[in-house]
């Protein structure tokens, strides 16, 4: 509203200024002026038509509607400090005159010179005029769009459309150029800023024109600010802007992003831990293995480097592994870490390269509300090809032929408890059986990714950690080890002996009248809780929420339950 009122105000101001012209002369031109001037002595300016006060405190990145201004005669634009008192404080003066009926868009831009603030370059403070304005599309259902370079430090450009045209919107752009309206239909696209030549993107942004619900309207997209504001009174940052009809301030053209999660599957032990380089900036620091990181946004469409470096490093100089890519603006990327770095002295056999799978496609939830939806990775260096069997409710074959390094494509599934055997590619032989318990663990609605992750045989791998299958969740965070064979509930059954309720919130009961010795360990193999004469019950409210082994012994027989606490 504050806005609408400051606007309101000056429409009124300048329609009174312009009133007097009028009763003179009644050919009217149509002008919207954006101020783009990022040298900082101009943040905000007082802007004089001929002597008389027209905008007071005009702030950079905003820009007046449309008004009717005085055409065939000339006349006089100043420019200000927002401190003025009058036109006599002038730093600039256009003298110029407009042509009747004609539109027109004024931007402010270039360095004043009147502060002391160093810039580099410097080009001198102007009002660049483009004639043949629009307030309105051409055509019904399009967006038209006036193109303008107003970023004082950056080289001649090409603006590239890489979402729905894939073609070059504006070629050759240099600073202060205007390129004439792009008709387009009013969609969602991705601008890249090219290099001249065309093969380097400087910056990627989106224009959402559909989102904005600008159908039918006319717009000005203007780069603005500094490329390297170091060097420039570490000024606003560049970026693109658009300049709507009605004015106001400047819409920041979102930078392209893509969102992606990171898991550290790599069983090296030299990469126990690792550091992860953005463009050669520290991202995680000691990521460690068998953790992910959240749904986080990343850069996109620009090319990007992802470099892996041991814990211990300072800097990218240390990096022991780089990836070089570009993400697509809006998609969703699930990455794993994965192989042997060949940066130890431990044998691995064998020994994949390490490297950097990468999933497009991902998912943050399921597709299909009450489902959890599963992405399968294989990512055991030394397991062979397999199949992955669901062998509790759906007793079908759920990813066949999973080579390693390999995605299979998502389960869409109920949210239940399941159960997952690892056969061999022929699909006859059970390698291992494990519980995959959704409905247990409060995974409705959730879409994870489920590895297959350590070595078969440790033995010929540094003695490193072991086969299992592990899932990462969508909010990051330690990988969760599926339970070995765990079937659900009074799996006992040596001694005739049930454990209930299984899972429990902390209380846990053992039929029976005899007195029981029982180790609890968990899914690591530490023991966590131990008692002889056990008799009626386990008060297991003091570990904390997950999978546990139990080992109920008596008269020298063992019977082994899982159990979960949550």
């Amino acid at each position: 509203m504050n806005m609408f009122k400051f606007y309101t105000q000056k429409v009124f101001l300048v329609s009174l200024m312009i009133g007097g012209f009028l009763q003179l002369n009644a050919q009217t031109a149509r002008i919207q002026v954006i101020h783009n001037c990022a040298d900082d002595i101009a943040d905000s300016v007082d802007v004089y038509l001929d002597g008389s006060l027209l905008l007071d405190n005009f702030a950079f990145r905003t820009a007046t509607p449309f008004i009717d201004a005085p055409a065939g005669t000339a006349i006089d634009i100043d420019v200000a400090p927002k401190t003025s008192t009058s036109v006599a404080s002038s730093i600039y003066n256009l003298n110029t005159t407009l042509t009747a009926g004609e539109t027109y868009v004024i931007v402010a831009a270039g360095i004043t010179g009147a502060g002391t603030t160093s810039y580099s370059p410097s080009p001198a403070f102007e009002l660049d005029v483009f004639a043949m304005g629009r307030e309105e599309a051409n055509m019904m259902g399009n967006t038209d769009v006036l193109v303008y370079h107003g970023a004082t430090d950056a080289p001649t450009v090409d603006v590239y459309e890489n979402g729905t045209l894939n073609t070059t919107a504006s070629n050759d752009l240099m600073y202060s150029d205007f390129d004439g309206y792009l008709e387009l239909p009013a969609d969602n696209y991705v601008l890249e800023v090219q290099d001249a030549s065309g093969s380097t993107v400087v910056a990627s942004y989106d224009a959402p024109l559909q989102a904005l619900g600008l159908e039918d309207s006319a717009i000005t997209v203007l780069a603005s600010g500094f490329l390297d504001p170091s060097m420039n009174g570490n000024g606003p940052a560049f970026g693109l802007y658009a300049a709507l009809p009605t004015g106001g301030d400047l819409v920041a053209l979102p930078v392209s992003q893509a969102r992606v999660q990171v898991i550290h599957n790599c069983a090296d032990d030299i990469a126990d831990s690792v550091d992860v380089y953005l463009n050669g900036n520290l991202l995680l620091d000691n990521f460690a293995f068998r953790t992910a990181t959240p749904f986080i946004d990343a850069p996109a469409g620009v090319t990007v480097d992802i470099d892996i470096a041991p814990k211990t490093s300072t800097s990218v100089a240390s990096s022991i592994f780089n990836l070089n890519t570009a993400l697509t603006s809006g998609e969703t990327y699930v990455i794993v870490a994965a192989g042997i770095t060949g940066a130890s002295t431990t044998s691995y056999s064998p020994s994949p390269a390490f490297e950097l799978d990468v999933f497009p496609m991902a998912r943050e939830q399921a597709a299909t509300a009450g489902n959890t939806d599963i992405l399968v990775y294989h990512g055991a260096t030394d397991a062979p090809t397999v199949d992955i069997y669901e062998n509790g409710i759906l007793n079908t074959t759920a990813s066949d032929d999973l080579m390693y390094s390999d995605f299979d494509g998502y389960l869409e599934l109920p949210t239940n408890n399941y159960v997952l055997e690892v056969r061999d590619a022929s699909g006859s032989n059970v390698v291992a059986s494990y519980s995959a318990p959704l409905q247990t663990l409060g995974l409705q609605d959730s879409a994870i990714t489920v590895l297959a992750s350590g070595f078969l045989d440790p033995s010929m791998n540094g003695n490193g950690p072991a086969f299992g299958l592990y899932a990462a969740l969508p909010e990051g965070g330690d990988l969760l080890a599926l339970p070995v064979g765990f079937v659900g509930v009074n799996e006992a059954q040596t001694l005739g002996v049930s454990i209930y309720p299984n899972p429990s919130k902390g209380m846990f009961f053992i039929t029976g009248d005899e007195a029981y010795n029982v180790v609890i360990t968990d899914l690591s193999g530490k023991v966590v809780w131990q008692e002889n004469n056990v008799k009626g019950s386990l008060d297991l409210n003091g570990l904390t929420d997950g999978f546990y082994n139990a080992a109920i012994m008596n008269n020298g027989k063992v019977a082994h339950v899982k159990l979960l606490k949550k």
